[in-house]
């Protein structure tokens, strides 16, 4: 269990690739990374090419582009706590199949929607069904993992994701160069599949759904009522949830800051292979060496510093290609370090009860969080240029956060046995 605060972290097996520790693993926890890697697979060859198919193939206006994709974050986003309050209530397989399913219609959608009510319509449906499946997958997979294994499963879980967004924009490039329907439909056929897949192999009886009470008994606590205001309550986890803002605000930057200061398509690509690669290549490997010397706390905070760190390339060395890729990879690796522990944390500070809604709590708050911080990057950009400036803020924003994770973790907050 990776709830320690002691000398490791967790218990990771010092051997083996992706493929070999996936299958040590019960088919349930293996059919959800295959789920998490075909959801990357079929949004990553379809969304980074969305806006310029409005723009371009339907001549929309700047404006209403960037309304279609605003409903589809703010969609996904504001609904993260209703769809994972819904995964503890009914049960984590109902909200991961109907997620995949909602986004099956979403996609088929927007291959054929012209009009802006229709592509609106469309978008809500995509971002809808992230806010379904998002917290029930990750809730469910911490739960059928079992604690001692939990953050190895993450691990492999965060290599299957960045295997999806490596591979679905060359799927979309090759696609979309015959032209974007075919490449909603193939995303809407990838769905489809997924949802009948998880609809026959995935237990009904997998991750549960309402937490057992400890006492023993069925979990009554006052209904839905009592379950926001278990979650809403969770003081420590709130302040979790803020320090951990910043990490998502500085990922971002691969999508924002990187590729503006990149400048062309090329680098901006290269950005996204080197991410993906590294996670790749060194996820498991990171994450053994974490839980092989340091306690979870140590390993988020290490995580953070990294993270603003790796601003400090773009600041020493410009905006040249080097620095750049530099970043991205140093971001990756950050990222690897984190991403474990900090799921692992979010189960452990919900002390097993309901945590799907933890999930889409700590997903809202760390969304609203993304849009604070690229607007505040925005205006530091349209303001200071490309001086030292932003990176500098960037990496202040990583060492605060890292500074106020250490401080939960020295008053032992964090502790949950």
């Amino acid at each position: 269990m990776s709830t320690t605060t002691g000398t490791t972290a967790g218990t990771v097996p010092p051997s083996g690739g992706p493929w070999k520790r996936s299958r040590s693993f019960d088919p349930a926890v293996r059919l959800l990374f295959l789920n998490q890697l075909t959801i990357n697979l079929g949004f990553y060859m379809l969304m980074p090419y969305l806006a310029a198919h409005l723009s371009g193939g339907l001549g929309m206006a700047a404006w209403a582009v960037g309304l279609v994709l605003g409903v589809r974050n703010l969609s996904q986003q504001g609904m993260f706590l209703v769809g994972g309050a819904l995964a503890d209530r009914l049960g984590f397989k109902p909200l991961i199949v109907a997620g995949c399913a909602l986004r099956t219609v979403g996609f088929g959608a927007l291959a054929f929607a012209q009009s802006l009510p229709f592509l609106i319509a469309a978008s809500l449906a995509t971002g809808l069904a992230g806010a379904l499946f998002n917290p029930a997958v990750r809730a469910c997979l911490a739960a059928e993992a079992g604690e001692e294994r939990r953050v190895e499963a993450f691990a492999l879980f965060n290599a299957y994701y960045q295997a999806g967004i490596l591979l679905g924009p060359l799927a979309g490039v090759a696609l979309t160069g015959v032209s974007f329907r075919l490449t909603c439909l193939v995303a809407a056929l990838l769905f489809l599949g997924l949802t009948l897949v998880q609809l026959r192999h995935l237990p009904a009886s997998a991750g549960g759904g309402r937490p057992p009470r400890k006492d023993g008994g069925d979990g009554g606590d006052g209904g839905t009522r009592g379950q926001l205001r278990t979650v809403l309550g969770n003081r420590v986890f709130w302040l979790f949830s803020l320090a951990m803002t910043g990490s998502y605000v500085l990922s971002f930057q691969v999508y924002l800051a990187l590729p503006l200061a990149a400048g062309g398509t090329g680098v901006t690509t290269a950005l996204f292979v080197v991410s993906a690669l590294v996670a790749l290549a060194g996820q498991l490997r990171i994450t053994a060496w974490c839980a092989a010397r340091l306690s979870r706390e140590r390993s988020l905070v290490l995580g953070l510093a990294l993270m603003g760190g790796a601003f400090l390339l773009p600041a020493a060395l410009g905006r040249g290609t080097p620095a750049l890729l530099l970043c991205a990879a140093v971001l990756a690796v950050a990222n690897a370090v984190l991403y474990p522990y900090e799921m692992d944390t979010v189960v452990a500070l919900s002390r097993g009860r309901w945590v799907a809604t933890h999930y889409g709590l700590y997903n809202t708050v760390c969304g609203i969080g993304i849009t604070l911080g690229n607007l505040g990057t925005g205006v530091l950009l349209d303001v200071t240029g490309w001086t030292a400036v932003p990176w500098l803020a960037l990496c202040a924003v990583g060492l605060g956060c890292a500074a106020a994770v250490a401080a939960l973790g020295r008053g032992g907050r964090l502790r949950t046995e």
